[in-house]
Parts: C-alpha cells; structure tokens; sequence
C-alpha cells in the first residue's frame, strides 16, 4: 500500500518482445539489489506486482508499447525508481 513516501514512475515498453522471460528476469535482479519495496503494474491502478519476484514479474506478460508503471518505497527507493525506469528505456539492453 503507497505512502506519501512512496516515488512512482512510467515506462513504455519499447523492446521487440515486451516484458518475456529475459526482461524479467533482468528486472527482478535489478529490483533485489536494493533495499526498497518496488512494484509495478500494467494500469495506473494497479493491480501492483512484487518486482523482485520472478514468478510473479513473468506472470504480467506485458506487450511491446505497454506502459509500466512503478512505485518504490525504502530507504533507497529514489535509486531503485531511477534505475527500474532507465532498464526499461534501455529495453532492457536487448537491443
């Protein structure tokens, strides 16, 4: 649940695949180098996924020019926002 702490952000999926097995993992590597809660979803409004499962992140599916949108919150919840968004505007450097 978000607090007023809580930073979000959007990312339009740009890469070939969209968010398939390589991408997820990728994100979830990313997501558990740091401390803070981070969450994505495919709507504004969620539902909100745990990014730093890898189950649950390959579960989303997502397609090529579908926005992410994520909220981290912790103590390093700044960097992890920061470094989730520019992995999905690199598409995940698969291309």
């Amino acid at each position: 649940m978000p607090t007023e702490d809580t930073l979000s952000g959007a990312a339009t999926l740009a890469n070939q695949a969209g968010l398939h097995a390589r991408p997820a993992v990728k994100l979830t590597q990313l997501a558990k180098s740091f401390a803070s809660r981070t969450e994505f979803a495919v709507a504004p409004d969620g539902p909100w996924i745990d990014a730093k499962s890898p189950v649950k992140v390959m579960r989303v599916k997502a397609a090529k020019g579908e926005t992410l949108h994520f909220r981290a919150s912790g103590p390093d919840a700044e960097a992890a926002l920061a470094a989730l968004l520019a992995l999905v505007d690199a598409k995940f450097d698969e291309e």
